[in-house]
């Protein structure tokens, strides 16, 4: 046996006892909420010297992990996914800081399997042979894996709004499938009342000490991969963003920045972004609501159920102390965004993923927009899980839905519901209104000139994201004046800062000639514009998007309303 020695610690009354076996409530005043406390200076000295050599797994932060013996370890080589740069909807944001933790690559695809390798490894170590969970999907596939590993029966409760491709994967492991129909809220109570009525270890999920101690593995190899990138040995981001359900993982994660942070190992610990779908959103109502108790959501709406726990229970109250102490934010996004989201960055970075990581996405999104995130910022947005066929029904309603929903405002527009277009009079800095289907079929011909190779690539990627066109590009002024006397484009993306012929040169000479003086011009520059600028643009460009901080929408919109 192990030397290993750490601590538990009742929440309550303070009572800290050596952890020498599975412990749930404080055997003192019975309190079950129980934090692990560990010597921090023997793991900060053992991970300097070693850590580098060690395997690509969670296991590899053993000295903070509560298993006493290593020959318990249950693994499938969980752990130490890729911290991705985002290549394309970071420069869209004009946030070239963004990193995605790629949580897709566990076993079964889930950022659970952490959990799953722990809870099943402590199990072993305390020789108990059968579990009961209550779970949205994630949770029953990856324990079903681990213990089908370890020869431990599982019994796992599902509600019923749980996918039927994903019960079927439950199932394939042997595992006991209970489909109970009623919420989540309600699953989790018959989960309990089960395991109480047979006598068998019942998985609490944020209460249990391996579900919050396995997330914190995730902070330790982001502050890790962090490190390695700018060679400081340990570096953490600014912000770390989640979707939750329960709040398990932002709590758990938080803990493993704050060990680093005592462990001197990294200067500062992050803020916390805590992202729901606004179909049950209690923790962020509560939250702007000024709440120390979260509100219950008694009937959840929305289609991305598997976030879809109304009472998030202690999970607020930690979460709020945490964001109000530390910094953060609790934000709200509406499916639709985050299916959109989710199309987004399939398109533009190669990455799908479920609807859960897409409402972190889609947070990400709206507080760019919103200044809550600053430019300089470093972000990272935890990626759960990938676009499995379980989710192909609901992501083609969603798209239904969406193009359903274009087609009604485009007869509202045709109708003359809509707003009033905005006056030429100005120069409009356009907002986040619209999409490309909106755009109308007669544009076909793009020119963009641009002196940079990135930015032009953005914005092809950009303006293919739904769409063919036909694009050509220039790299300079001279080249860019040749190229639209020749095709004759039906739009003209144009930079102001180039060498040689500058834009404003460029567009002097498109304006004055006849036959080309007609072409609507959109202008994209990181020039921070004079009084003077902006009256020799004035009548002659349709718009003015700040190159690095424009959304693909406000490229749409601003064609759209060239087209007007």
């Amino acid at each position: 046996m192990s030397t290993k020695t750490f601590y538990y610690r009742c929440r309550n009354c303070s009572l800290i006892r050596p952890f020498t076996g599975l412990v749930e409530v404080c055997p003192e005043c019975g309190h079950d909420w129980l934090d692990l406390v560990y010597e921090l200076d023997e793991a900060a000295q053992s991970w300097r010297y070693q850590l580098q050599q060690r395997e690509p797994t969670i296991w590899r932060y053993f000295e903070l992990l509560p298993l006493l013996d290593r020959k318990n370890i249950v693994s499938m080589g969980e752990g130490w996914t890729p911290l991705l740069p985002s290549e394309n909807l970071g420069a869209m944001l004009g946030h070239r800081r963004i990193f995605f933790k790629d949580e897709r690559q566990g076993p079964t695809a889930s950022f659970k399997d952490r959990q799953a390798s722990l809870a099943i490894s402590m199990l072993k170590e305390h020789n108990i042979k059968e579990l009961v969970v209550a779970s949205t999907g994630n949770v029953a596939i990856s324990y079903s894996a681990y213990c089908a590993r370890t020869g431990i029966k599982l019994w796992a409760f599902l509600d019923s709004n749980v996918p039927h491709e994903k019960m079927r994967e439950v199932t394939l492991y042997g595992t006991e499938v209970i489909k109970v129909s009623s919420t989540y809220d309600r699953t989790k109570q018959v989960a309990a009342e089960f395991a109480h009525h047979r006598g068998l270890f019942l998985d609490r999920g944020i209460k249990g000490l391996a579900a919050r101690e396995a997330m914190k593995t995730i902070a330790f190899e982001i502050a890790e991969q962090l490190g390695r990138r700018s060679g400081t040995g340990w570096q953490s981001p600014d912000w770390y963003i989640q979707a939750v359900s329960g709040g398990l993982g932002p709590i758990g994660v938080w803990k493993g920045f704050k060990e680093l942070f005592d462990m001197g190992l990294i200067r500062k610990i992050p803020k916390l972004a805590i992202i729901q779908a606004a179909g049950c959103a209690p923790m962020v109502d509560s939250f702007h609501k000024g709440l120390e108790v979260s509100e219950i959501v008694q009937s959840p709406t929305g289609i991305i159920n598997v976030l879809a726990t109304g009472n998030p229970g202690p999970a607020y109250t930690e979460l709020r102390r945490l964001v109000l102490q530390y910094g953060g934010a609790f934000v709200k996004v509406e499916d639709e965004a985050s299916f959109k989201a989710m199309r987004m960055i399939a398109q533009l970075e190669g990455l799908s993923m479920e609807p859960a990581a897409a409402v972190a996405c889609a947070g990400l999104i709206k507080m760019v927009q919103e200044q809550v995130i600053q430019p300089d910022e470093t972000v990272v947005v935890n990626v759960s899980g990938h676009t499995f066929p379980v989710e192909k029904q609901i992501l083609e309603s969603e798209i239904v839905r969406s193009h359903t929903r274009v087609q009604q405002l485009d007869r509202h527009i045709v109708e003359g519901e809509e707003s009033v277009p905005t006056p030429r009079s100005e120069i409009p800095r356009e907002g986040l209104l619209t999409a490309l289907e909106r755009l109308d079929d007669r544009v076909h011909d793009i020119a963009i000139i641009e002196d940079e190779p990135d930015a032009r690539t953005l914005l092809r990627r950009i303006l293919q994201y739904q769409r063919k066109y036909n694009i050509y590009e220039a790299e300079d002024g001279a080249s860019g004046l040749e190229l639209i006397r020749e095709k004759h484009p039906d739009l003209v993306l144009l930079d102001l800062m180039m060498p040689g012929l500058d834009g404003f040169q460029v567009l002097d000479q498109i304006k004055a000639d006849k036959t080309l003086q007609n072409i609507p011009v959109i202008v994209i520059t990181a020039k921070d514009l004079t009084q003077a600028d902006y009256r020799r643009l004035a009548g002659r460009v349709e718009s003015l998007l700040q190159k690095g901080s424009f959304m693909e929408e406000e490229l749409f919109q601003s064609i759209n309303d060239v087209l007007e």
